[in-house]
């Protein structure tokens, strides 16, 4: 049964600092919200940071999750707000119908595989020198090859981009960004790290269900590369105004509340 997470991580405290710079950091730290070792489920996480004051945590699972080391160590573990909300994510794949309209968000990794890179780093000429290379990754970095890169796929979700009237574009990039991180190369930890550059794009916007089998599958498994590092989880909300239907929406009535805090889970 899949599980859809929201925690609350304190800006103010080094570890959420740490794992707010680092998403090699945030996906181990989610990782260890799960019992089952090795891991073998997928995991998918994004990170919301629109608000000042508080980053936002979203976490789907196929298993029941704990989030107390993250609430201790990086969110407000004393406080009286629920830190931490668990939920059932059933209720809402049994409401993806055929023809069902619902606003999306996805952060996502847009690359395109080539043979021919313009700049080849030493890592992608290594690649291409393999036998049956079939090329290698690359970022696209504008925002109209981003916003291509989605609208050439997303009928492969099993949804259509759809307009609004009177609440804005019906798709436009939300946030943009250029990450890079170093990722350790070795099980003991000494054996050297590599660095990692992901170009990130935010995508919201209006969907119809045109194929409901696909749809549940992309919610559940993701969408794109870089899914390891918080991108891939496309989520849906209400339709309705971007203004009132913000990322915590998809937590809302379509689901039984299970909150959790430091000891509940």
């Amino acid at each position: 049964m899949p599980y859809l997470s929201r925690i609350w991580l304190n800006p103010l405290r080094p570890r959420a600092q740490g794992l707010l710079r680092s998403p090699q950091k945030m996906h181990a730290a989610v990782l260890g919200g799960l019992s089952r070792q090795p891991i073998t489920e997928r995991v998918l996480w994004r990170l919301e940071t629109s608000q000042p004051h508080r980053a936002e945590l979203l976490v789907l699972t196929e298993s029941t999750p704990s989030w107390e080391h993250i609430v201790e160590q990086a969110g407000w573990p004393h406080s009286d707000e629920p830190q931490a909300l668990v939920r059932d994510y059933q209720p809402l794949l049994d409401r993806v119908d055929n023809g069902r309209e619902f606003r999306f968000r996805l952060r996502a990794n847009p690359v395109s595989a080539t043979r021919s890179p313009s700049s080849p780093s030493a890592a992608q000429k290594e690649q291409l020198a393999r036998p049956r290379a079939r090329g290698v990754r690359v970022p696209h970095r504008t925002a109209g090859h981003q916003i291509t890169w989605l609208t050439a796929r997303i009928d492969h979700w099993g949804f259509t981009v759809i307009d609004v009237a009177g609440t804005g574009p019906a798709l436009h990039l939300s946030a943009r960004e250029r990450l890079t991180f170093h990722k350790k190369t070795g099980d003991d930890g000494e054996a050297g790290s590599r660095r990692v550059v992901l170009s990130t794009a935010t995508f919201d916007g209006a969907v119809r269900v045109t194929d409901p089998q696909r749809a549940r599958h992309t919610l559940l498994h993701g969408v794109g590369p870089g899914k390891a590092y918080g991108c891939g989880l496309l989520t849906l909300a209400p339709l309705g105004p971007p203004s009132v239907v913000g990322p915590t929406a998809i937590l809302g009535p379509t689901a039984a509340v299970s909150p959790t805090t430091p000891g509940d889970v």
